[in-house]
């Protein structure tokens, strides 16, 4: 993994996190654009098609507020980083 991503923040983790990185042996992708942009998605024991379909994940910062969710895909060429495809409710 390259070194910008080993400096990225893990989605999902605790605000008070003094170490909120990826952790070894975990497989993380780059989220790009929309509201998680620059975050890391541990995708550690995903399927294939779990990882084809990419994932909607829970956010307050989007379009849609507490209880909404951005939706981010793998990006066409480059599997480490998923590209954000809008935001549902």
């Amino acid at each position: 993994m390259d070194e910008q991503i080993m400096r990225g923040r893990v989605y999902g983790a605790d605000h008070e996190d003094p170490d909120p990185g990826p952790r070894p042996g975990r497989t993380y992708v780059e989220l790009v654009g929309g509201p998680l942009d620059g975050l890391l998605l541990d995708v550690t024991g995903r399927s294939a098609r779990q990882l084809d379909e990419g994932a909607a994940l829970t956010t307050e910062i989007g379009r849609y507020g507490p209880g909404g969710h951005a939706a981010y895909g793998p990006r066409s060429g480059d599997p480490k980083r998923w590209d954000w495809q809008g935001d549902t409710p």
